[in-house]
Formats: C-alpha cells, sequence, structure tokens
C-alpha cells in the first residue's frame, strides 16, 4: 500500500525526540550535479548545473491523543524545473476522528499534503522518492509546489477487512501560485497573476490479503484563472484541469514495480485572445522497475509516455501554428543507480533518453528557441543526508 510521509520518516529515520516526547523532527540536505544540453529542462544554456539543492525540516507536534500538527519548510534550487527559494511545503491540524482496530478515519486542516498519487506524498523529501526526477506525465516538475499540497481540508482513511485493505482519501482546497511560479507555468512574459479557484480530489487503494499488489484509482478536477496586468500581451482566461488516474504496485522482496495511467482534460478559455478556446484530452503513464542487491546499491529503470491530445498523439496539428509537432508528446526511458553509502547518507544517479518536449515548461507558451531538439537527454546525480 502507499505509504505516508509520517510512515516512510518513522522507517527511514530514527526520531530526535524532545524531553516531553511530544515532538520529532526529522530533516534533510541533498545537493546535486544535472546537464540538459538540448532542452531548457535544467537551465537554458544546456551547461552542467548545480541547481539540484534540497534543504528540508520537518517536525510532528502530538498535542493530546486525538490532536497532532505537523510541518515542513524547505528551501529548493531546481533550475528551470520550479522556482528557486524557500516555502512552506505544508502545516496542517491531523484530527483522528475514527480510531478502532479495523478502520480508522483522520481530518487535516490548514496546508494538508497531497495523499492521491502513488508518491505525492513523498515526492517532497529526496530519499523517499524512487528517483530524482520523478516521471513528468504524472509529476510534471513545472506544477511541483501546487501538486504537492494545498490549503483546505481533507480526509484519510483505512479500513482492514478479512478479504483486504482498504484506503481512501478525500480533499479540498486550493494552493497560492507565486508570481515566479505562474512565469513557469506560463510564459516569462506574463504581466499577471495566476490563481488556482479549486483542487478537488478523492482517492482509493486497495490491497488483498496475502497479495503483493496493489490498486488504485485518482480523480482530481481543478480551476486556474488568469488575471493580466497592466500592459499584458496576454488576455484574462479560466483553465479547467481534470484527471483519471489508475495506479499499480507489486512488492517483492528484492523486485518493486510501479505503474501510474492518467487521462486528463484541459479547457483553455481566453489568455492568448479573448475568443480563444480550446480543449484537449491528453493521455500518460509510466511502469518502473526497481531491484535491491544486496550491500544498500539498488538500480531503477522507467519507460515514461505523455501525449498532449490523445487524438493527436503526435502532434502534427501544432506545425499548422508554427510549432514542431514534437512539443505534443514527450517519452522517455530512464536508467539509475542508487547505493546507500550509511545507514543515513546516498548517492543517487540517473540517465534519462526523452523524446519530445510537451513537459518542459513553460506550458501554455513552449520555449521555441530553446528547445530545438526532439531527442534531448539528461543526466543527474545527487548526494542525500538526512537526520
Amino acid at each position: 500500500m502507499k505509504i505516508s510521509w509520517s510512515a516512510a520518516a518513522m522507517l527511514a529515520l530514527s526520531a530526535h525526540t524532545t524531553a516531553s516526547a511530544s515532538v520529532e523532527w526529522h530533516g534533510f540536505i541533498a545537493q546535486g550535479l544535472a546537464q540538459s544540453e538540448n532542452s531548457n529542462a535544467i537551465n537554458n544554456s544546456g551547461k552542467v548545473s548545480s541547481a539540484l539543492s534540497e534543504l528540508g525540516l520537518n517536525a510532528k507536534w502530538q498535542l493530546s491523543d486525538r490532536w497532532r500538527f505537523a510541518g515542513q519548510v524547505v528551501y529548493l534550487d531546481g533550475g528551470n524545473r520550479y522556482p528557486q527559494g524557500a516555502r512552506l511545503d505544508y502545516l496542517f491540524l491531523d484530527f483522528s476522528l475514527v480510531e478502532r482496530f479495523d478502520h480508522q478515519i483522520n481530518l487535516y486542516l490548514g496546508r494538508y499534503k497531497n495523499q492521491h498519487w502513488l508518491f505525492s506524498s513523498t515526492r517532497d523529501v529526496p530519499f523517499t522518492r524512487p528517483s530524482i526526477i520523478l516521471p513528468q506525465s504524472v509529476y510534471y516538475d513545472a506544477f511541483r509546489d501546487i501538486a504537492v499540497a494545498s490549503d483546505g481540508i481533507g480526509l484519510k482513511g483505512y479500513w482492514q477487512h478479512p478479504a483486504g485493505e482498504l484506503e481512501y482519501n478525500w480533499s479540498y482546497g486550493a494552493t497560492k501560485i507565486s508570481r515566479d511560479q505562474s512565469r513557469i507555468l506560463l510564459s516569462p512574459q506574463i504581466q499577471g497573476k495566476a490563481e488556482q479557484k479549486y483542487v478537488h480530489q478523492a482517492s482509493v487503494f486497495w490491497q488483498g490479503t496475502g497479495s503483493q499488489a496493489s490498486y488504485g484509482l485518482s480523480l482530481l478536477d481543478s480551476e486556474f484563472s488568469y488575471n493580466p496586468g497592466n500592459p499584458d500581451v496576454f488576455v484574462a482566461s479560466e483553465v479547467i484541469l481534470q484527471r483519471v488516474m489508475l495506479n499499480w504496485r507489486y512488492q517483492l522482496e528484492n523486485w518493486e514495480f510501479a505503474s501510474e495511467l492518467m487521462q486528463e482534460r484541459m479547457s483553455v478559455n481566453g489568455f492568448y485572445l479573448p475568443v480563444f478556446t480550446e480543449t484537449l484530452h491528453g493521455l500518460g503513464g509510466y511502469l518502473s522497475a526497481r531491484y535491491r542487491f544486496s550491500g544498500g546499491l539498488s538500480a531503477l529503470a522507467t519507460v515514461d509516455y505523455l501525449t498532449r491530445n490523445k487524438h493527436d498523439k503526435r502532434g502534427s496539428s501544432l506545425e499548422q501554428l508554427g510549432v514542431p509537432a514534437y512539443f505534443g508528446y514527450q517519452q522517455s526511458l530512464m536508467l539509475g543507480l542508487s547505493y546507500d553509502l550509511a545507514p543515513n547518507l546516498r548517492l543517487q544517479a540517473e540517465q534519462h533518453w526523452v523524446d519530445g518536449t510537451g513537459r518542459l515548461s513553460p506550458s501554455l507558451v513552449p520555449d521555441l528557441s530553446r528547445n530545438q531538439q526532439r531527442y534531448w537527454q539528461l543526466w543527474a546525480l545527487q548526494l542525500m543526508y538526512w537526520f
């Protein structure tokens, strides 16, 4: 089953606890190098970059048997993948509504974490996600801060049955989008501000008794708006984004397989022109396989696929607008290695071979000048330490 951020931390870390035994805190530091010569995936120059920095501190404060606070602050530098700087990833009140042996329900209030995807609740900590850069079909880096957490309300439940275990999640909220985030998503030329009006999500995960496989379904409905500046080359707009996702995970002693498949509907009204309207139905997903050798070494392979328009999978209609067809899709193969140098020190490396630029930012106004190659590669190396 999907592991929550607290469970992952407890498994991976030895807790630091105050004298009152009510506060636990953990941290991590990760630094690396990355390069992508023929795209703007990392930077605009294509040179080796040290923009692979992640520093974080998270804490859990147990107020009583049923009430607790949880929060995390981080500093990130990911180059063109997301804005550089510090941010509050999450800060929420966790209340245990139901506490029975076979049924638990927790209520989250505040900036709650996204619990709906396989790695959405662990992508914010370097050593709890499977790779340095996750499959972009589902975990689009330009959306990182929007997808990690939302301000609002959420529910998480576990129900144990003789036939298996059911996890269910529901949440409703919105995420504030900074000016830098807006420019990465839309265009560096914008003078206005993007806003998420709401995001509504629900998900279920099922694992049968005695089975190594788990299965899940996730639904997402969200609406965004753009309020132009003065002056501005873009106009007021609304964007509706909806997703249906299926996921699967299979775990053995040394092997682990994971897959998420999604269909996405994106409807844009305005932005380019007041009368502009377009609705695209995209498809995407990935399949990954990990093998754990003895001595702390593991290998990972991932195949990732995305088309922004399932009725034009190779993007040929974009050429009528002067945009290369390869901006309509992105598919890649990633091979990676991870080695635990010590119980709390890991070195990770990976190489990506990519066809297409459909997940390079900005999303609505593609960067044609810096992404002139259909085929491109990316490598990343990162050393991570946690305490």
